[in-house]
Order: C-alpha cells, then structure tokens, then sequence
C-alpha cells in the first residue's frame, strides 16, 4: 500500500502509525464487544418495558362508546388540557388526574361540589397554575367538553 503524499512537513511529526490488526484480531474483538452490546441491549428494552407499563393504546372515540359531541368534547380535551390532566388517571400530571370527575360529590383537590356548574366555571376562569378559557371557548366547545369529562 503506498503511503500518502504530505504537503505540510510539520503533519509528519503529528502522524501516528498504528498496527494493522489481523482478520483474525479483530473477529476477536468484535466477539469481545458483543456481550456488553447485549447487555446494554437488554438493559435498554428493560427500561422501555417498564416505562411503558403506564402505557396503554389510545382507544378509538368508538371503543369508547362517544357520541359526536363526547367527541368533539375528547378532541377540545386533548387539545387543550390534557398535558397537565391524565384524562383516564388519578394521578397528578400538572394538575389533578380526572378519572371519575363527576362520580364523586366533590372535586378531589378544591372541595368544590363536582357538578358542571362548578367545573365550568373552572375551565373558564381558570385556577393557581390553571390557565382561564373563557376567552377561547365557545358556548359550544364548553358543552362538548363537559359532556366529554361526564364519561371520565
């Protein structure tokens, strides 16, 4: 093999030769990285599965059972609130998870009595770190999304 031509003198200096390794040296090597290649593996999809045990497939406006305007409501929801509020959860995001919203005489976290009138005043005016909607919400879409959180 012939060597490079250099233009720079001072590259030579900088240059370091290294030994060519054998097929059979580095078919060695490989075979010795392949078992922290697996392990990593696996440790990966271990993280993965377990992260994703939370996890479940988005069920269809159908398999839920939705009428046109629970869907329409799902839609405004999902557009709106459902970064901060697991819809099919208790459990905290930013806000309060709101699984069983109305099947309880209270709200979780306000006291407040769990009917529409309450929560839609809520969505509207907003609370601490809750913005208001009452500015961005038609009648309509406020209906739609109430009727929405009825089947959570």
């Amino acid at each position: 093999m012939p060597l490079p031509v250099l233009t720079d003198p001072g590259t030579a200096s900088r240059m370091r030769v290294l030994p060519r390794q054998s097929e059979k040296s580095v078919a060695t090597s490989r075979a010795q990285c392949l078992p922290g290649v697996l392990a990593a593996l696996l440790a990966w999809c271990s993280l993965v599965s377990t992260l994703g045990c939370d996890l479940e497939r988005r069920k269809s406006d159908a398999e839920l059972g939705l009428t046109a305007q629970q869907a329409a409501g799902r839609r405004i929801y999902q557009d709106r609130c459902e970064r901060c509020h697991e819809p099919y959860s208790t459990k905290d995001k930013k806000g309060p998870g709101l699984e069983g919203l109305f099947k309880h005489p209270y709200l979780r976290v306000s006291g407040l009595p769990a009917n529409d009138e309450r929560v839609s005043d809520i969505i509207r005016h907003g609370r601490k770190d809750m913005p208001g909607y009452g500015q961005v919400l038609t009648a309509q879409q406020m209906a739609d999304l109430l009727a929405y959180l009825d089947t959570l």
